[in-house]
């Protein structure tokens, strides 16, 4: 008999996650392995995560560090995880979804299932029509310097998930690894880059607590 799992992870929902992982594509993380590659052992692949993932013994590996030059001589650090980190992301995104979207004002458009450029540009199109103003605000390196655990009481208001909490946290912690192989611990802000979205979802959704 299967042994009894810590966490109710559905191997369907693990599908879902890769399925939407491949169609964003993105490159390889600090391990080399690409999707294309992934795909090569996909069963065995999936099997490990949903198995990890299910047993509470998934540790995702460092995010690997890519320093992007920016226009004013700065540069922008992205994090790219690696394929199955990007997976077992996308299974918590999903997971998250349903409690966080119902938290989200009608005309916010980032990153909302659903919801693309196209419909956030009409959307403006019909709002210049009927106003002659526009606000145009932007937090300083909000990604780069939000605190944890301001974080994690945001997500104390929307889920008690104990997989989520988990996972979310391990994320949290992961260092980032340079080109060289070093590596740089973090105890503020979350990597930017697409394949991570549950992070920029939970940020917004901090705001959604800060107001309510």
């Amino acid at each position: 008999m299967q042994a009894a799992k810590s966490f109710t992870i559905s191997k369907q929902l693990v599908w879902q996650a890769y399925q939407k992982v491949k169609a964003n594509k993105g490159s390889a993380g600090i391990d080399g392995l690409t999707l294309e590659e992934f795909d090569k052992n996909l069963k065995n692949n999936l099997y490990k995560i949903w198995n990890r993932m299910s047993s509470g013994s998934y540790m995702p590996l460092p995010v690997k560090l890519v320093e992007i030059p920016k226009g004013n001589g700065k540069t922008r650090p992205l994090g790219i995880p690696t394929v199955s980190d990007r997976v077992a992301q996308m299974v918590v995104v999903l997971l998250l979804d349903p409690l966080l979207e119902p938290h989200f004002h009608a005309n916010s458009y980032g990153y909302r299932p659903g919801k693309s450029a196209h419909d956030a540009l009409a959307a403006a199109k019909q709002q210049c029509r009927a106003h002659r103003w526009v606000i145009d605000l932007d937090i300083s390196r909000f990604f780069d310097t939000i605190d944890h655990d301001l974080l994690r009481k945001a997500l104390d208001r929307h889920t008690t998930t104990p997989c989520i909490r988990l996972y979310i946290d391990r994320w949290l912690e992961s260092p980032y690894q340079r080109g060289d192989g070093s590596l740089i611990d973090r105890s503020q802000g979350v990597p930017q880059a697409q394949s991570l979205v549950h992070y920029w979802r939970i940020c917004f959704c901090i705001m959604v607590s800060m107001n309510g």
